[in-house]
């Protein structure tokens, strides 16, 4: 969808910010308001150019307005000849993994996006903050809690902002249900199920199969959405949870998990069902509260995603989720103003998932560290 010129999704981000959705959709539209100015636009470098740089981040790069993509960082020089070709790219703009070090004096890049194996996020993430720039790192943000507290640690030390790729909060959808969630729009939640999956018939030797580079399987790339889901419709940090977990191809599965079940306990005694998988199209987000429900399906895709209430169908603008999520980080460097999804986001998704493996390993209910 495309806003009239007279708006700008910077002013959607923003009043978000303020409301998260508090604003009903017309006054929202009407609250779009100023983004940088053309000349004052942050420049990017993509740290990785797999599937979601190519596919989603680079063209979301032609859409933003307070950033643009600067620079590239690839091991693969026939990417880079491309890269450079496709969108303009100078030659002192590419990387590769041995000089990326020397992006620190380069004024051209404002912001490193880090879109590479689990494994290498929180390397990459401080060098980047060393070397003066300040980090988008995707999702998960690293192959453990620990990890991540050294990355926050790292760009505290650096002064440079962390954010972490998770592009739903600013998603008209996605934040209407934080709205009614932890407004109580419609009393208490009293159950919360969700869910987030795909059927992987990929390449049985790709990173995301290696628990050393991925972590773990489903859970990890998946479930971390469900487990944000939960998080930020509740409103609460949960304090517990217990898992399971199933197979139905461990020959392909050898080292990372297909399918996770998991509860999270909330403070106030809430239990929220949740599941992510390789091995089933999921991906729904369904809220039953005191007075009425509200959900999302589709809940995690690209796009679009779509809802409902009890009290009918959900009706807001899609937009292009990475292009807002950056957009709105350039805005947060450029201006001093907070970053809505700090490092600190990250690290609360990990401890869970920390907490999950641990479940998995003991069968038992784990408390959530931190």
């Amino acid at each position: 969808m495309e806003f009239s010129s007279k708006f700008s999704r910077r002013g959607f981000i923003r009043t978000g910010a303020l409301g998260i959705g508090a604003l009903t959709l017309s006054s929202r539209l009407a609250a779009l308001a100023a983004h940088l100015e053309p000349n004052k636009k942050l420049g990017v470098a993509l740290v990785g150019l797999g599937y979601y740089s190519q596919g989603q981040l680079a063209p979301a790069l032609q859409q933003t307005q307070n950033c643009y993509l600067a620079g590239i960082v690839t091991g693969t020089p026939a990417k880079a000849v491309s890269w450079a070709q496709k969108y303009n790219i100078p030659q002192k703009n590419i990387y590769n993994y041995q000089n990326f070090d020397q992006i620190a004096n380069n004024p051209d890049i404002d912001i490193v996006y880090i879109v590479l194996p689990v494994f290498m996020h929180k390397e990459y993430t401080i060098r980047a903050a060393q070397a003066g720039k300040h980090v988008i790192c995707e999702k998960p943000m690293a192959l453990n809690a620990s990890d991540c507290e050294e990355m926050i640690a790292a760009c505290k030390k650096a002064k440079r902002m962390l954010t972490i790729g998770y592009r739903l909060h600013f998603e008209p959808y996605t934040m209407e249900v934080m709205r009614l969630g932890q407004k109580h729009v419609f009393g208490k939640i009293i159950s919360l199920e969700n869910a987030n999956g795909f059927n992987y018939r990929g390449n049985p030797n790709a990173w995301r199969l290696k628990k050393a580079m991925a972590g773990g399987g489903s859970l990890m790339d998946m479930g971390i959405y469900a487990i944000q889901g939960a998080r930020y419709t509740v409103g609460q940090e949960p304090i517990a949870v217990k898992a399971s977990q199933e197979k139905t191809r461990p020959e392909f599965f050898t080292e990372v998990d297909e399918t996770v079940f998991w509860e999270l306990e909330f403070p106030g005694g809430l239990k929220t069902k949740g599941k992510s998988s390789y091995n089933n199209n999921w991906g729904y987000l369904r809220a039953q509260a005191e007075h009425g429900s509200f959900e999302l399906e589709p809940a995690y895709n690209y796009g679009p995603i779509l809802g409902k209430t009890s009290n009918g169908p959900m009706t807001f603008p899609q937009v292009n989720h990475q292009a807002a999520q950056m957009d709105d980080f350039a805005y947060c460097v450029a201006t001093n103003k907070p970053n809505r999804v700090t490092g600190e986001e990250g690290l609360k998704d990990m401890r869970v998932v920390d907490a999950i493996y641990r479940s998995l390993d003991s069968g038992k209910t784990e408390k959530i560290l931190g």
